[in-house]
């Protein structure tokens, strides 16, 4: 009987203790189910992934504004799936993909890419409006680009050399900004505008009529003739 006894405390001390290990000794509860690439829920995939530069809901981040329909419009799923799969060269964007060096499947990238088209993107929003397209097709010409932010842009935004002007709230020209955008960045934002901050599309310039595909070309050409060599430092003509 006492024998029984024993032997019956022994074996469920074994269990707790196996139990215990289980649970404490780097095997967390249910990790088998918790492993990153498990992840399949689009909520927390951006809000892990994407929410810290596009903004908690898409927008009001410091990155362009995922939540605008006329971005989604201009945008095709490809290039979403390219872009958060490889990044974008001359951004702060980087690459997601595991095939790219980042941490997300090929299925968490597709499920981020339709979790923003089923949210965010309105079919028909731009049928037949003559919208620029997302990439650009012909050449810029920097000179005609001048006259295009004089005419569409100058009312709002300042160049290095108006910067003191506290009445105009940014310089497009600045030197540190334009190192942290491409020129496929600032034709988006051009095109599509930032709602969440106030930033007109490119049908709502101060001019009263909408860009065309060729000025918004030349504009961005003018701007990226802009950028300096050694953003972030003194600049020759600044001191």
């Amino acid at each position: 009987m006492l024998a029984r006894g024993f032997y019956g405390s022994i074996l469920l001390l074994c269990g707790l203790a196996t139990l215990g290990c289980q649970q404490f000794s780097g095997r967390p509860h249910g990790s088998e189910d918790n492993r990153p690439e498990d992840n399949k829920d689009f909520s927390r995939l951006y809000s892990q992934n994407c929410s810290g530069c596009h903004g908690a809901d898409g927008q009001h981040g410091v990155a362009i504004a995922l939540a605008n329909p006329e971005y989604q419009a201009i945008v095709d799923e490809k290039t979403l799936r390219d872009v958060i799969s490889n990044g974008e060269q001359g951004t702060l964007m980087p690459s997601f993909a595991k095939s790219a060096g980042g941490a997300l499947t090929d299925e968490q990238v597709n499920i981020l890419v339709q979790g923003m088209r089923s949210h965010w993107y309105k079919a028909g929003l731009l049928n037949g409006i003559d919208v620029p397209p997302y990439a650009a097709s012909k050449q810029g010409d920097a000179a005609h680009g001048q006259q295009a932010f004089t005419t569409y842009c100058a009312s709002c935004h300042t160049t290095g050399a108006q910067s003191d002007k506290a009445a105009k709230p940014s310089s497009v020209t600045d030197g540190s900004y334009l190192a942290l955008v491409s020129d496929q960045a600032m034709r988006a934002l051009i095109i599509a505008g930032r709602p969440d901050l106030g930033h007109p599309d490119w049908r709502n310039a101060k001019s009263g009529h909408p860009m065309s595909d060729q000025e918004v070309t030349d504009l961005v050409a003018w701007i990226a003739s802009q950028r300096q060599k050694t953003p972030g430092q003194t600049y020759p003509s600044q001191q």
